[in-house]
């Protein structure tokens, strides 16, 4: 026989077990919202003040979804040029990862993006990858590991943007207006606007529905895609967007196949 106080105490309980549930929820749906691709921030500093997105997301690019307040009041920097086109737009790249978790290795194909091959080596061959690390894994929704911004912030960048490419190789939208980006891709960080892109990127470890708006210039070798996939189960550090396995980019290298 159930007392009353019993039923109490679990009614109470079953009440506590429903608002666990709906907070967690809603704090899924924001971390997704903060996804591999957000923020606005750059955007508006870029646009309003000036300031130079360097590349997707960057403080001097703008990678981090937040979009909540807006430095207008930083100076406003020169906007540096993009790199003179150096390399062999009919040839094939590595893009090359040594990492404390192991070594990644990117095919790039300069036919398809020769802007983003290009500006990847130029980035490459300055050292800017090294000792950098990747800030942000997403495990909900879409299921990506970004790299590229040397503050570690998602507000970091090189200081100029490049343009959009390859954006139709992964087929046509749905009614949703997203494709799938294959477990395995490398592709361009923004802000959400035509080309935004800088220096960050992101490594799909599991196949994620998005936005065809992200330049698909890579894809990882099985090893490399195996190491983001166990980084990523160890999940993300607690009430953050950080690895909970931490990956530093030791040396990154662009070699001509």
């Amino acid at each position: 026989m159930v007392t009353s106080d019993q039923r109490r105490r679990q009614l109470a309980k079953e009440k506590f077990e429903r608002q666990q549930k709906r907070r967690a929820e809603a704090q899924r749906k924001a971390r997704q919202r903060m996804i591999v691709i957000g923020a606005a921030i750059a955007v508006v500093v870029a646009t309003l003040v000036g300031l130079v997105v360097g590349g997707v997301f960057d403080s001097k690019d703008s990678a981090e979804p937040s979009a909540e307040s807006s430095p207008s009041a930083a100076p406003t920097p020169k906007q540096s040029p993009s790199p003179a086109m150096a390399i062999d737009q009919k040839a094939k790249y590595t893009f090359s990862l040594k990492t404390n978790e192991g070594d990644i290795k990117i095919d790039m194909d300069a036919a398809k993006t020769p802007q983003t091959v290009n500006s990847f080596k130029s980035l490459a061959d300055k050292g800017y990858f090294n000792t950098t690390k990747c800030h942000r894994l997403t495990t909900e929704g879409i299921f990506v590991l970004q790299c590229g911004d040397p503050e570690g912030t998602g507000m970091g960048g090189p200081g100029y943007t490049i343009a959009d490419e390859n954006l139709d190789a992964l087929g046509k939208a749905n009614e949703q207006g997203q494709v799938i980006y294959p477990a395995g891709t490398v592709a361009m960080a923004n802000t959400g606007q035509p080309g935004s892109g800088g220096s960050q990127f992101f490594l799909v470890y599991k196949d994620s529905p998005l936005a065809p708006s992200y330049t698909p210039f890579g894809k990882i070798d099985p090893a490399g895609l195996k190491i983001v996939q166990d980084v990523a189960k160890e999940g993300t550090v607690q009430g953050g967007i950080a690895p909970k396995k931490g990956v530093t980019i030791e040396k990154a290298t662009v070699t001509k196949n």
